[in-house]
């Protein structure tokens, strides 16, 4: 992640460089829960920025289209570790950790819902029709964007997940009857 609450909380002997114990960082965070729930909202804040502009799309389908282009992005960044804070947080914590893969996936399960709010808005306007599922969808979408983040750890390309966000983008247009703003322009 970059930020010195990030590297002290996953590496404490990072936290000589910045002249104080591990125990010292931790107390004046609250603790090493709270320093991580810290960095955390640091990632969602400035890491994860491409998910609020991917919100402010004007269609579901450009909303998608930009989740899933981006999240291969910011999960292939050559200047961070690969993949996601909150998933390789959340599967690699160890049991005494079991609150904080709580934190994280409660995390993830409220994108899902701001997600299935923003589809259901789309449903309520017009853009997608009555028989639209926003809860599914979004699931759909979610399991998407978190499989692109364990592909990306695990040393897939950019370029693959590129290609396999596209196909997923076709699946949810196909699922939800989005249609591409090409297509809702210049109906066939």
């Amino acid at each position: 992640m970059g930020t010195p609450e990030a590297m002290a909380w996953s590496n404490p002997g990072a936290s000589a460089g910045l002249g104080a114990s591990p125990a010292s960082l931790y107390a004046a965070y609250g603790g090493k829960e709270e320093l991580f729930r810290k960095a955390v909202a640091r990632y969602a804040e400035k890491d994860m920025r491409y998910a609020r502009d991917a919100f402010a799309q004007p269609t579901a389908y450009e909303v998608v289209a930009t989740l899933l282009r981006e999240n291969v992005v910011a999960v292939t960044r050559p200047d961070r570790p690969l993949g996601c804070l909150s998933i390789q947080g959340g599967v690699a914590c160890a049991t005494e950790n079991a609150p904080v893969a709580g934190f994280l996936a409660s995390s993830r399960l409220a994108g899902e819902g701001a997600l299935a709010d923003r589809l259901a808005r789309a449903v309520a306007e017009g853009d997608l029709p009555a028989q639209a599922d926003p809860v599914a969808l979004a699931r759909f979408v979610m399991v998407v964007t978190e499989g692109q983040a364990v592909h990306a750890a695990a040393g897939v390309s950019r370029e693959d997940l590129r290609q396999a966000a596209e196909i997923a983008l076709a699946g949810f247009a196909a699922a939800s009857g989005a249609r591409p703003p090409e297509q809702a322009t210049h109906p066939v």
